[in-house]
């Protein structure tokens, strides 16, 4: 049965949905089939930062209301083998998620893919709830600004109170300089937000040029962010991988 991650963070502009692209895209690389699902409704930006714009066709809301079948509705990404993409709804209101039975869905997501990454809305709203409800593990994003951790520290709060036992920290865009100008470390953002890190990814600005060059950051030629990336794609899997910084 396979593994769905839920990759989460308590507000806006911690670096998610790259998150989400680059850790699915190196699992894939890795050799396992992965699925990412974006289910941030209305406000849609993965296909974006996959370089799948022209596929997001179907949505997570064709599955579950059963008008198509998950295989149909899903797309395998012309440029990485193994990465499948569904979108999210463009439009579809709180009360209509609120509503929604995802369970059957993720059941089958579970028996045809080796992992699902979900990129949960920001905030811990109904869509955070959605995407939180059936996930192995989830994963919070923040970068080391005050207002970033204490969101993030929200954000734990409500995914445990969920009921989700694996809960990770992934600490985006370091900038080692900085911390040290602050007299901050990680384990200063750990103990803030209170979760176990799974990584810590430096500022890279080949994450912004990427996406504009419309080049997954997986297949970027300058990638010190994607090596990051790939490190906690294979802490996934259960490698044992030393942090880099």
């Amino acid at each position: 049965m396979g593994i769905i991650v839920s990759v989460a963070s308590g507000k806006g502009g911690t670096g998610k949905t790259t998150t989400v692209a680059a850790i699915s895209s190196c699992l894939a690389a890795l050799g396992h089939k992965t699925l990412c699902i974006d289910f941030d409704a209305g406000l849609r930006n993965l296909d974006l930062a996959l370089c799948m714009s022209d596929f997001a066709v179907a949505d997570f809301l064709d599955v579950v209301s059963t008008r198509q079948d998950l295989m149909e509705a899903c797309h395998e990404s012309p440029l990485i083998p193994n990465l499948f993409f569904l979108a999210a709804p463009q439009i579809c209101g709180a009360e209509e998620l609120a509503n929604l039975n995802i369970k059957p869905m993720l059941d089958e997501v579970r028996r045809e893919f080796e992992y699902c990454i979900i990129d949960a809305p920001s905030g811990i709203g109904i869509g955070f709830q959605m995407a939180n409800s059936e996930a192995d593990m989830t994963i919070i994003v923040t970068t080391g600004e005050l207002p970033s951790m204490r969101d993030a520290q929200r954000a734990a709060s409500a995914a445990r109170d969920m009921g989700v036992c694996d809960l990770r920290l992934l600490v985006n865009r370091v900038l080692p300089g900085n911390f040290k100008k602050i007299r901050t470390t990680i384990d200063d953002v750990i103990d803030t937000v209170g979760a176990r890190l799974i990584g810590a990814v430096r500022d890279d600005e080949s994450v912004f040029l990427a996406l504009h060059k419309n080049i997954p950051l997986v297949l970027y030629k300058k990638r010190r962010a994607a090596h990051d990336f790939l490190d906690v794609a294979r802490r996934i899997t259960g490698e044992d991988i030393p942090l880099r910084i």
